[in-house]
């Protein structure tokens, strides 16, 4: 039996009392305790700015008092820290000993063994091994189950009624928060509309800003997915769940044969240029390194739907979880097959190995597209296919897409991005710098505590020395770490060399990788005279064939080691082991990009050293390029319905259009997509807004 310090000694008779029956919602308080201290590694106390310590004493005036049953619903329990020696593992994800006993301090309970794990949910697990930690820890997220705690174990009822809200800390819900896979939400929503949405042989639907017309419900309405990437997937489920008749349009192969293609690149050199690391089933992010993080809020309805339609699919549940979920490219690849298993049967049609050549445009509206064989070059098999929509959820390195939409007139606006290099360390230097006596503990992703990675950001001024760099400031930041992973090769030319990132679920590498990124403008493609909508387009083409004729051909990366890097210098001819499979070559990557992305990086890797003394090592290698971070432009669309505003009938979503980075705001994008198409087409009369909320946008500069 565990104890809490002797200073509850005193209550310990108090636990034995039988609880009240009849309680008093505002008992008289007992004797006062010490509150715990819970170590944020957040500014806090004095540490806090006075703006922060305002806004945060208004936040807590709002919640204290406002509940209104303590002993009805959901206590959120955060920031509970467990040290490493006394937790079972990164693996476990349930409610252990140790947990109980911080549960039990944040409840002044006094016999942490007495309160049943049963009551209790982890609803999230991360693990802290920052520097300014006394030791490291996993900090978890704790649900209590007020009912079943005082079903299982009645004499903490006294305790519950001292227990008051925090902010940050502990939190008060009337109820469990109601979460459920997209299939599941999408058949509770037709039960609920099932009569508005089968009367009537017509609905007056909303078709874009241009007002409404009737669309008989007598057929189903044919809708083209273009794409099947995370946001054509998702798009495809919502609308053949409401009975539209979906054909899924994907120019690259099915993940088996894809699979068999990417192995041929890596084994015989042979670029497939239509199924490659960009193009095919899933999209760019299945090999890659699965990464389920997100900057458009991990807690809301739309994201908590993506992550359960995704363990509906086969995905492991413990990315409910864990803080920094991922899957890997070997989860991916059975989860895309059980993926397109349930599309098919709910009556999609997937079309692999077929290419959008054209839209078929007709009084300024879509009518259909114009596809023929990827194999196919001369496009001499070319057919048309007429649809009441087309979903156009290809990715970010469809440039000949661009030009096709350019050609109808359609409005695409060049945005801003990011272009830079991937380092690669050994993942024993990672995880010493990060661990340090703890390192021991990673054992190739099969240890206790994760594979270490870490996130590093700069923000370099205008001015260096007294000279303009470049007349602007830039961030500079880590992307796509992938710990326990590769360097892979993302070109879709042979002329071109683009590089990325990638690693399996075990995450057994030895070697971490992250692209190195310095923030780009619409500024920056003028100065090399490029202009148009596609300008950005054409500044990651010129500085990815600059990488290809720097590695001499046959898709050898050039390479250079940081400390040369740093120095500008070329002084080895042979450089570390890298695991890009194709080969590398030492080459001076100053030569690559403009000075102002060049110092941007020299200035931040410096930066990055003094965060993490021996990030710049002799062990540390830079490949380059690295250019496809997002789509370098945004096809404008309606915020309500989807569709383009200078094209109807087309909707633009995803990372190809401007809208998503990353797998799970893909997912989310083609998600609230599907139910706006379907809503227009009458197939729903109300929006997944209404029970979700409304979805964040994926801004490509935050990191």
């Amino acid at each position: 039996m565990s104890l809490l310090p002797s200073k509850f000694g005193a209550l310990h008779l108090h636990l034995l009392r039988p609880p009240n029956p009849n309680p008093n919602p505002n008992p008289s308080p007992h004797p006062r305790r010490q509150p715990l201290k819970i170590f944020s590694g957040k500014r806090s106390g004095r540490q806090r700015y006075p703006s922060e310590r305002k806004v945060l004493k208004l936040k807590h005036k709002d919640i204290v008092g406002s509940v209104k049953n303590k002993y009805q619903g959901v206590w959120r329990l955060s920031k509970l820290g467990v040290p490493v020696d006394r937790d079972p593992g990164k693996d476990f994800l349930g409610v252990s000993q140790s947990l109980l006993e911080e549960i039990a301090k944040v409840l002044e309970f006094p016999v942490a063994s007495m309160l049943p794990s049963e009551a209790f949910t982890v609803v999230r697990k991360s693990f802290d091994a920052r520097k300014r930690l006394k030791e490291p820890k996993f900090v978890y997220i704790v649900e209590m189950d007020v009912d079943k705690l005082l079903s299982l174990e009645p004499r903490a009822w006294d305790f519950i009624s001292e227990l008051e809200p925090k902010v940050g800390l502990v939190e008060h819900m009337p109820q469990a928060r109601k979460s459920g896979d997209l299939t599941s939400i999408i058949h509770d929503l037709k039960e609920v509309d099932q009569s508005s949405v089968s009367g009537g042989s017509g609905n007056t639907m909303l078709n874009g800003s241009q007002g409404s017309h009737t669309f008989s419900t007598a057929r189903k309405p044919k809708i083209a997915v273009v794409g099947s990437g995370p946001s054509g997937l998702f798009a495809a489920l919502v609308l053949a769940e409401f009975g539209a008749d979906v054909t899924l349009i994907e120019r690259g192969q099915p993940v088996e044969q894809r699979g068999r293609d990417i192995g041929a690149l890596a084994v015989r050199r042979i670029l497939q240029t239509e199924s490659n690391f960009c193009f095919g089933e899933g999209g760019a992010g299945t090999w890659s390194d699965g990464k389920l993080v997100t900057r458009i809020g991990r807690n809301s309805g739309s994201v908590l739907a993506v992550m359960e339609t995704l363990v509906q699919f086969g995905a492991p549940e413990g990315i409910l979880v864990n803080g920094k979920p991922h899957l890997g490219t070997d989860k991916l690849v059975p989860l895309l097959r059980n993926f397109r298993q349930h599309l098919l049967k709910l009556g999609v049609t997937i079309k692999f190995g077929t290419r959008v050549d054209d839209l078929l445009v007709d009084n300024e509206q879509v009518v259909g597209v114009k596809v023929s064989d990827s194999a196919d070059r001369l496009q001499s098999s070319s057919k048309k296919c007429k649809y009441d929509a087309v979903v156009l959820a290809v990715g970010h390195s469809a440039r000949d897409t661009y030009q096709t939409l350019l050609c109808h007139n359609i409005e695409l606006i060049p945005k801003d991005f990011s272009v830079g290099l991937r380092i690669e360390h050994p993942q024993e230097v990672v995880n010493s710098l990060q661990y340090s006596g703890l390192a021991t503990e990673v054992c190739r992703g099969r240890g206790k505590v994760p594979v270490a990675d870490y996130k590093v950001a700069k923000y370099v001024s205008g001015e260096k020395g007294g000279e303009p760099l470049h007349a602007t400031s830039r961030s500079c930041y880590s992307f796509c770490m992938c710990p326990g992973g590769q360097v892979v090769l993302t070109s879709t030319n042979p002329s071109e060399i683009c590089v990325n990132g990638m690693s399996f679920s075990r995450r057994d590498s030895k070697w971490a990788n992250a692209a190195l990124f310095v923030t780009v403008s619409t500024k920056d493609f003028g100065a090399l005279n490029l202009h148009g909508p596609l300008a950005g387009v054409e500044f990651q083409r010129e500085f990815e064939e600059r990488a290809a004729r720097m590695g001499g051909g046959n898709f050898v990366v050039p390479v250079q080691t940081v400390t040369d890097f740093m120095d500008n210098k070329l002084s080895v001819k042979s450089v570390p082991q890298s695991s890009y499979r194709l080969g590398v070559k030492a080459a001076n990557l100053h030569k690559i990009f403009p000075d102002y992305v060049t110092e941007t990086l020299q200035q931040s890797i410096s930066a990055f050293d003094k965060e993490l003394p021996g990030f710049i090592s002799k062990e540390a290698l830079l490949h380059g390029v690295e250019t496809r971070t997002s789509s370098p432009i945004q096809i404008p669309r309606s915020v309500e319905t989807y569709e383009s505003t200078t094209l109807k009938g087309l909707y633009p979503v995803g990372e190809g259009a401007g809208y998503a980075g990353g797998i799970v705001s893909a997912a989310v994008d083609g998600m609230h997509a599907g139910f706006a198409v379907a809503r227009n087409f009458g197939l729903c009369s109300d929006g997944i807004e209404s029970i979700l909320g409304k979805a964040r946008s994926a801004g490509f500069s935050e990191y």
